[in-house]
């Protein structure tokens, strides 16, 4: 992972609603999620999922697939594993005492 899309990823995390809609869709798993029942999950209104999936989408945190004539959102394991493997990894250099606080193995 790049810096500047781990730091497009941070950004998109930082923020109250989006990371509820992370939590949420970590939850849905593979069978995602519609923006309706997203809204209901977080408390929020149609139109600011509409916002905030967006810049979760935008960061790579996000897929949309559009399924009969709902689009269903999920998460992109993937890119969650490349930024936490980023911070871990790259940012913080494999520090052992971190990832013994982390209860991560060391990787790369």
């Amino acid at each position: 992972m790049k810096e500047s899309q781990a730091i497009d990823a941070f950004a998109a995390l930082a923020h109250e609603v989006r990371l509820k809609m992370v939590r949420h869709l970590v939850k849905c798993g593979d069978a995602g999620a519609s923006a309706g029942a997203i809204g209901d999950a977080v408390g929020a209104a149609p139109s600011k999922v509409s916002f905030h999936i967006a810049v979760l989408e935008r960061a790579g945190i996000a897929d949309a697939e559009k399924v009969s004539r709902q689009i269903i959102y999920r998460i992109n394991f993937s890119a969650v594993g490349g930024l936490l493997n980023y911070l871990m990894a790259d940012c913080c250099n494999n520090n052992a005492e971190l990832l013994s606080c982390c209860n991560v193995k060391m990787c790369c």
